[in-house]
């Protein structure tokens, strides 16, 4: 029988005890600070900001049987270095993932070459978002080898349909909550990206590492 696949979640960590998690399925992970350092041992990855966890649900809820690697760089905010980033994808690497979901991105282009070079010596697939929310050029979701990924609210949860521009659109709401508007709930290009990861995962898009 195949080993099950390991999805690297680069995000704010996980909540295990979060309903919509499946805590058998995560493995031990680290968190990365700003400069790069990376931290081991119990309660690293805990999910204090509840993005990471809303994102590990929805690629869960598309690949139940992969293991998930919870990366944290996240830590009060939704803010991170981009070297915290790199280290994230090397370290991440250097475990065995077959897949980086990103729901995240520098629109700052300083920073390009460094991930152009993580991209090419990761062997996992990378998925993240070839734009930000106000539609500017974002990185490494811009790079040849990125499976990148686009917003459309008219695509059905659980599914992502390929632009003739060579990007993934998927829908950007999570889980649904019970009792929580779609529109009151986290919502945007995290979770499109995590939607296209959890279906490349579970063998259901095409996927290369080519331009």
């Amino acid at each position: 029988m195949a080993e099950p696949l390991r999805i690297a979640v680069i995000d704010s960590g996980a909540h295990p005890g979060h309903p919509h998690i499946v805590a058998s399925r995560l493995l031990p992970g680290v968190a990365i600070l700003a400069d790069g350092t990376i931290e081991q041992g119990d309660g690293v990855t805990l999910d204090r900001v509840g993005h990471g966890t809303a994102v590990t649900a929805a690629i869960q809820e598309l690949a139940p049987h992969a293991l998930i690697l919870p990366i944290r760089v996240f830590r009060d905010g939704l803010r991170a270095s981009p070297r915290a980033l790199i280290a994230a994808l090397d370290w991440a690497g250097a475990q065995g993932a077959d897949f980086c979901n990103l729901s995240l991105g520098t629109t700052n282009p300083a920073h390009a070459d460094h991930f152009a070079a993580a991209v090419a010596r990761s062997p996992a697939r990378i998925v993240a978002p070839r734009t930000a929310a106000d539609d500017a050029p974002c990185w490494p979701g811009m790079l040849a080898g990125v499976i990148a990924v686009g917003l459309d609210w008219d695509v059905p949860r659980g599914a992502a349909l390929l632009g003739a521009d060579g990007v993934h659109y998927a829908s950007g709401y999570p889980r649904p909550i019970e009792g929580v508007p779609q529109q009151r709930n986290l919502h945007g290009i995290s979770f499109a990206t995590a939607q296209v990861t959890g279906l490349a995962a579970a063998g259901q898009l095409q996927v290369s590492r080519e331009p």
